[in-house]
């Protein structure tokens, strides 16, 4: 399992004179980092915050960054807001990654602030918040060995 945070990552707004679609050669060093970690990865989990009722710039700017990278790979989600717990911006996500031949789970961990977090900022999950995190990571882990074979297949 790999962690990446888009604060430390820090792509700039999309700067390549090609486009994504074409899948290179890349001009930057920091897309050719960004693209080996995503082509890398078997399956992500999103851990976003809604915004609006949205998903964040620098979300849609990381996955916009790259195309064939992201294909046949499946994600689940893990957002977290004040009155919906994220669940607007997971929505809006969904059909990008459609887009992006990615897999979306149908359900996501949902994780509502007033609810979740204490006064001194300490997180405290739920009993059904741990067992939909769990269902979501075993579900994501067979959707993931389905799909590599899909990857492995499209690629040769």
């Amino acid at each position: 399992m790999r962690v990446v945070d888009l604060a430390e990552l820090n792509l700039p707004f999309h700067d390549e004179p090609g486009q994504p679609v074409d899948g290179g050669p890349y001009a930057h060093e920091h897309t050719r980092r960004w693209s080996e970690a995503t082509d890398a990865a078997d399956a992500f989990v999103f851990v976003m915050p809604e915004y609006n009722r949205g998903y964040s710039a620098p979300l849609k700017n990381a996955l916009d960054y790259l195309y064939r990278e992201w294909h046949h790979k499946p994600a689940g989600f893990v957002s977290y807001g004040m009155s919906s717990a994220g669940m607007r911006a997971v929505e809006q996500l969904k059909p990008v990654l459609g887009a992006l031949r990615m897999v979306p789970l149908a359900e996501s961990v949902n994780i509502g602030l007033r609810q979740a977090v204490a006064d001194d900022g300490t997180f405290m999950p739920s009993a059904p918040m741990r067992a939909a995190a769990q269902g979501m990571l075993d579900e994501l882990r067979l959707i993931a060995e389905l799909m590599s074979a899909a990857r492995i297949e499209v690629r040769a």
